[in-house]
C-alpha cells in the first residue's frame, strides 16, 4: 500500500500532501487509485512551476526581456502590459504560460471525469439530503448575466451554473473534489482555509462583533461560508449564487459536516430586492469580485451598501491590487488570468480603485477598512500559506482585505 505523504518540511517537503488526506464528506465523489494520481500529479505540477519554474522566468525576464525591450525602444518598460507582451517573445514565460495552462485544463477534466461517472449516484444523493429542505431556494428561470453565461470561469465546462440533467449537481462536485490542484494544498482538508482566514481577521479586529444575520456573495458551494457558520452558531447565513447546481451541491455537503444554520439561495447579487433594506449585519465575498463586469460590480456595491445594517461590515477578500510599487513584471504575472485563465475581468478589477468604488456606492471614507489574510491549514499536514515564501502570482493562500464598518 502506498504510504500516505504529508507536508513535512522538517524532512525537507515543501510541497502539497498527498489528496488522500484532504477531508471527505458524504457528498464528495469517490474517487478511484488512478484519479487520486491524477490530482496528486497536478497538484506537485502547479507546486513546481509556482517554486521552481517562476524564479526562471523573472530571471528571464530581467537579464533578456528587459535589456532587449530597452535596446528596441530606447526606454524602460513603462506599463504591466508592454511587460506582458514583451514576455510572450522568450521562451521562460511561454513554458510557464503553456504549462500553467495544461494544469488548469487538466484540472476541470480530471474533476469532470471523476464526477460524471458518478453523475447519477451524486445527484440522487444531493436529492435525498436537500428535497423538501427550505434552506434550499432555487429559482427555474432565473436569468443568467451574459458576463457569467458567456465564459467558462477557470475553464471549468459551463462554468457554476451548467445544469446537464433535472437535480444536477455535477459542477459543484467538480469544484469541490479537484481545487486541490489549484492551491496546491493551501486551503487546506476541506478547501475552507479562506473562511477561516476571514474569521480570525474578524474576530481580532471586531472582538465584539456579534452578527445575526450573515450574506455571502458568489458562495458557491460554501467553502469559505462554513468556517464563518461554524464561528457564529447564533447567526442565520446566506449564501447567494447564481449556480444551482453548487448551491444543491453546497446544502447537501453542508448538512454532511454537520453545519445546520446556512442558506443556499439562487439569485443575481445586481438586484437583491428580496432582502430588505438592512438587513444583514456581515455581507462578505471571496475571490467573487475579479468574476464581475465592471457595471456588475457597481450594482453589487450600491445593493451591499443598501442591504447591510447599522453597526454591520462589509468585507471583500481578493488577491492584492495593482500599485504604484508593484513591479511590472509581478503586476503582468498577476494579469495571465486575464488573457489565459478565461477570468476577462479580471485585469480592469484588479487596477480600480476599489475604495472609490465603495465611496460612489454609498459607504464613506472613513468607514473603510483594509487587511492582509492568509489562509488557516492543519499545518501538520498542509503548506503554510503565512511561512510560504513561494509566489505564483494569483494561486497563493494570500489577500488583501477591503470592507467598511458602518456605524
Amino acid at each position: 500500500m502506498t504510504a500516505v505523504r504529508k507536508n513535512n518540511p522538517a524532512a525537507g517537503y515543501d510541497g502539497p500532501p498527498d489528496y488522500r488526506v484532504i477531508g471527505r464528506h458524504d457528498l464528495f465523489p469517490q474517487t478511484s487509485h488512478d484519479e487520486i494520481e491524477r490530482v496528486n500529479y497536478l497538484a506537485q505540477m502547479n507546486r513546481h512551476l509556482a517554486a521552481r519554474v517562476v524564479p526562471g522566468v523573472r530571471a528571464a525576464y530581467d537579464s533578456r526581456v528587459e535589456p532587449k525591450f530597452e535596446a528596441a525602444n530606447g526606454r524602460k518598460i513603462g506599463s504591466r502590459n508592454e511587460a506582458r507582451k514583451a514576455m510572450l517573445e522568450d521562451p521562460a514565460f511561454q513554458t510557464w504560460s503553456a504549462l500553467r495552462r495544461m494544469t488548469m485544463e487538466q484540472r476541470q477534466q480530471a474533476g469532470r471525469w471523476t464526477v460524471i461517472r458518478q453523475r447519477e449516484e451524486l445527484n440522487e444523493k444531493a436529492r435525498e439530503l436537500t428535497e423538501g429542505d427550505p434552506r434550499l431556494v432555487l429559482k427555474p428561470g432565473l436569468p443568467v448575466p451574459r458576463y457569467v453565461a458567456a465564459i467558462d470561469h477557470h475553464c471549468m465546462p459551463g462554468g457554476y451554473t451548467k445544469e446537464y440533467c433535472p437535480g444536477d449537481v455535477t459542477n459543484g462536485a467538480n469544484y469541490d473534489h479537484a481545487g486541490f490542484v489549484t492551491t496546491s494544498g493551501l486551503l487546506g482538508a476541506y478547501s475552507d482555509g479562506g473562511g477561516m482566514a476571514v474569521v480570525n481577521w474578524v474576530k481580532r479586529n471586531l472582538p465584539d462583533f456579534k452578527p445575526k444575520k450573515i450574506l455571502e456573495l458568489g458562495g458557491t458551494v460554501g467553502h469559505s461560508t462554513l468556517p464563518i457558520a461554524r464561528a457564529f452558531p447564533d447567526a442565520e447565513v446566506t449564501v447567494l449564487d447564481l449556480g444551482a447546481p453548487v448551491l444543491r451541491y453546497g446544502l447537501g455537503r453542508a448538512k454532511s459536516l454537520g453545519v445546520g444554520n446556512v442558506r443556499f439561495v439562487q439569485g443575481d447579487a445586481e438586484n437583491m430586492a428580496e432582502f430588505a433594506d438592512g438587513s444583514f449585519d456581515w455581507i462578505q465575498t471571496t475571490m467573487f469580485l475579479h468574476e464581475l463586469s465592471f457595471s456588475a460590480m457597481r450594482r453589487i456595491f450600491a445593493e451591499t451598501r443598501r442591504l447591510v445594517s447599522p453597526g454591520g461590515v462589509v468585507i471583500h477578500v481578493e488577491q492584492p491590487q495593482y500599485t504604484a510599487d508593484m513591479p511590472y513584471f509581478e503586476q503582468a504575472m498577476r494579469d495571465w488570468d486575464a488573457f489565459y485563465n478565461n477570468e476577462p475581468f479580471w485585469s480592469r478589477m484588479h487596477e480600480m480603485d476599489l475604495d472609490q468604488a465603495m465611496i460612489d456606492a454609498g459607504f464613506q471614507r472613513d468607514w473603510l477598512v483594509h487587511g492582509d489574510v492568509f489562509g488557516v491549514v492543519d499545518r501538520d499536514i498542509f503548506p503554510d500559506a503565512q511561512e510560504d515564501e513561494t509566489e505564483d502570482y494569483g494561486r497563493k493562500a494570500a489577500w488583501h482585505v477591503i470592507g467598511a464598518i458602518v456605524p
